[in-house]
């Protein structure tokens, strides 16, 4: 028999902006806003990368790879923008 998570309610202050662009990806898996941001959450939280993929991220973002600018990954958006998408 596994043992009940805890869990606590806390509440945060966020941007009207964000909350709803974390509503519409939580719809779209179809999942409550909660358990999205939970598991958004737990992802940034437990999942750090290996040196491999850090020397990796590190090299996209400082354009070696190619005669290219580097990659903006301060967003989604600006990301995509950056990498000509």
């Amino acid at each position: 028999m596994e043992a009940a998570i805890q869990k606590k309610a806390t509440m945060f202050r966020l941007s009207v902006d964000l909350i709803e662009r974390l509503k519409e990806m939580a719809k779209r898996e179809h999942r409550s806003l909660n358990n999205f941001v939970e598991c958004v959450l737990l992802n940034v939280a437990y999942n750090e990368p290996n040196e491999i993929t850090k020397s990796a991220i590190e090299e996209a973002r400082s354009g070696k790879l190619r005669n290219v600018p580097p990659v903006d990954t301060s967003s989604v958006e600006a990301m995509f923008k950056s990498m000509g998408l």
